[in-house]
């Protein structure tokens, strides 16, 4: 009598489980794939927001020590985000051709998908003379705030941050 030896390689039914089981695992690692960038996103949009929202202290606090030129009328917050990258003139210089300057550049809003629009028009501005809830844009800059839809992780749409 001749021995034959066993067949090599998979029955269709091993096949079958294989691919359910790698399927299974897909399914629960795509949503938490997409979990993890979000929260990525979202991550970058808090410092983004800190770093702005520093700037515009920084801004406000060289106004009162008298190292921004400003006038009695005029607002102690910067006119645009522009500004903050460009620089002023530092008045508490003798010759005043130094200059103070507040962002080295602006951040990109990173909620807002339009790649093309220029990062200081991918954020909302708020002027001092806007109220909180309904922030509109004026002759200074008081705060920044996402133009994005949606609501992030924590609950709180975007614009709220």
């Amino acid at each position: 009598m001749s021995r034959r030896p066993p067949p090599a390689g998979f029955t269709l039914i091993e096949l079958v489980v294989t691919v359910a089981i790698v399927a299974l695992l897909a399914t629960v690692a795509f949503p938490l794939a997409e979990v993890v960038v979000k929260r990525n996103k979202e991550q970058e949009l808090r410092l983004a927001l800190r770093e702005i929202r520093g700037a515009l202290d920084a801004y406000m606090q060289a106004v009162e020590e008298g190292r921004v030129e400003h006038t009695v009328g005029q607002s102690a917050y910067p006119s645009s985000l522009d500004v903050l990258v460009e620089g002023v003139p530092d008045a508490s210089s003798p010759s005043r051709k130094k200059r103070i300057y507040f962002l080295r550049r602006i951040p990109r809003d990173p909620m807002v998908a339009d790649a093309a629009l220029p990062a200081g028009e991918s954020w909302g501005l708020r002027s001092y003379a806007s109220p909180h809830d309904v922030p509109e844009a004026g002759e200074d800059v008081y705060d920044v705030y996402s133009r994005a839809p949606g609501t992030g992780l924590n609950g709180i749409p975007y614009r709220d941050w």
